[in-house]
């Protein structure tokens, strides 16, 4: 057994871990004789309600269909780099406001329809059109056109430079659709990647058989089966009897100690997007005073939760939204724990006694630090109540689409999501700082070299108006059994990619 425990952030996959309703659906599927030898069984905990992330936010559905269901023109790697995909190479202009797309040849959807320049404009076009309704869609507004130059060949015009457009077209809004199969998304998502959907069962599991007719190296396994736990003892007891091959995303450090004795189980510990974000409505008193969210900041003990709540995983990011894979990373802080500190800012802003309410949604992680917050906050002179949010309807209504809510404490795990976060008024938090919109505007479209810099400088603001406070990055533990290999351990964007892992009874088909 091997226990890999490091302080490193989770960073993976601007949302949230949300997902909202629909039906299931069951195909018969020609897989359905497949042994067990020839499937990878994953355990998980926050199961998709929907299969549609075009119009349902949540990580979970991206997270169980990019890179296996579906695929961009573009992925990204491991190290968060961009690698060519449906797109075998591409061009630039010299002012960085037009791409020209080389695409792969005869490359076809799960459907058999084909893929080409049509389908792959169809598919950038539908983000920016009503059909779209995630938030997320908004990374694509700055397209302009696009354009079929020849059938394996797109032009793709930006309104002007960007340094992160490319990148999030490795994402959940770079998926390429069938023309032909997105009346029904929620149910039959239909892409070129390596796997096919043949049965959902609504918070229980998604099953998918290999797509015999992939244009890339197929995968080992026959099979691939998410499975959802309603808990994290039930999924450790699943890894640990052999009901699943890999159990990913544990939410409950305590339980690796007894994993950690069996012999036939390897732990790694790897990266996640997961920022844990104790959030203050900064539209609502007694939030709307900057000393009163600095006092929170100074009056959060982030390591010592993170020792007690998760057992000294995860990483203290300085309070800072920023995973450490992130090239304006920087792990600083100016709002060390300071309860004095924190003490003085409340008497200064008159807020001693004020009562507030923590909408703790009931997630594992969430529910283990939520005790440790009330104690802090209390100690520094809040009149503090918890109130469990049931997740994700109750959450979603209340917090999120309602903003009816003083604090809450969440995990927002998509990728490099700043922007989202921060640079929207109109967000959950109710942030609003002109000086912050218009570095993170500037950043984006900067000369390269400046990009990072003017991100750094984007913090820092955020930062100085204690916008919300991470208290820290969940890590993406990982729990395999013996002879499972190639299960990703850092999560760096939003999919969590089933076809390298492989397991030694599993037998290379035809």
């Amino acid at each position: 057994m091997h226990d890999r425990r490091a302080p490193l952030a989770a960073v993976a996959g601007a949302s949230l871990l949300l997902s909202a309703c629909s039906a299931g659906y069951t195909a018969t599927g020609e897989s359905s004789d497949v042994s067990p030898a020839d499937t990878i069984t994953i355990g998980a905990t926050a199961a998709p309600a929907s299969l549609d992330f075009t119009t349902t936010s949540g990580a979970a559905i991206p997270q169980a269909l990019m890179g296996n269901v579906y695929e961009g023109l573009v992925s990204i790697d491991q190290n968060g780099d961009i690698q060519p995909l449906l797109a075998e190479s591409w061009d630039e202009s010299a002012d960085g406001t037009v791409y020209t797309f080389h695409l792969r040849r005869d490359v076809q959807f799960s459907n058999g329809a084909p893929f080409n320049a049509g389908t792959a404009k169809f598919s950038i076009d539908r983000v920016n059109s009503d059909a779209w309704t995630n938030g997320l869609k908004a990374q694509m507004a700055k397209v302009a056109s696009t354009r079929v130059v020849d059938n394996n060949t797109l032009e793709v015009t930006l309104s002007q430079r960007s340094n992160t457009w490319l990148w999030t077209m490795g994402t959940m809004i770079g998926a390429m659709m069938s023309p032909t199969a997105v009346d029904n998304l929620a149910n039959e998502p239909v892409g070129t990647g390596p796997f096919v959907v043949d049965n959902w069962a609504v918070g229980t599991s998604i099953s998918m058989h290999r797509n015999e007719n992939y244009w890339g190296v197929h995968p080992t396994a026959k099979r691939a089966v998410l499975r959802y736990f309603g808990d994290a003892i039930s999924l450790t007891n699943a890894v640990r009897t052999g009901d699943v091959d890999v159990a990913v995303g544990l939410q409950n450090p305590e339980l690796l100690d007894s994993l950690s004795k069996q012999d036939d189980l390897n732990i790694e510990v790897g990266t996640s997007n997961g920022e844990v974000v104790l959030s203050m409505n900064n539209k609502r008193a007694p939030f709307t005073d900057v000393r009163v969210r600095q006092a929170v900041m100074y009056g959060i003990d982030r390591q010592g939760l993170i020792d007690a709540a998760w057992d000294g995983y995860g990483l203290d990011t300085g309070g800072t939204p920023v995973p450490p894979t992130d090239p304006w990373y920087t792990g600083t802080s100016q709002y060390n724990f300071d309860p004095d500190k924190a003490r003085q800012l409340m008497e200064e802003a008159g807020a001693v006694g004020t009562p507030i309410t923590i909408s703790v949604p009931s997630l594992p992680y969430a529910q283990a630090a939520s005790e440790m917050i009330y104690s802090q906050l209390r100690d520094i002179g809040f009149d503090v109540k918890i109130e469990s949010t049931e997740f994700p309807a109750v959450w979603l209504a209340k917090v999120l689409k309602g903003k009816d809510y003083d604090m809450s404490i969440i995990a927002h795990v998509e990728p490099r999501d700043i922007p989202t976060l921060f640079g929207n008024p109109d967000y959950y938090l109710g942030f609003d700082d002109a000086t912050v919109q218009q570095l993170l505007a500037q950043a984006d479209f900067a000369p390269e070299d400046q990009f990072s810099g003017l991100m750094k400088q984007a913090v820092t603001a955020i930062m100085d108006q204690a916008a919300a406070d991470t208290v820290f990055n969940l890590p993406n533990i990982v729990v395999a059994r013996d002879g499972v290999s190639g299960v990703p351990v850092n999560l760096v964007s939003d999919g969590l990619s089933l076809a390298p892992i492989t397991k030694t009874s599993a037998k290379e088909g035809s």
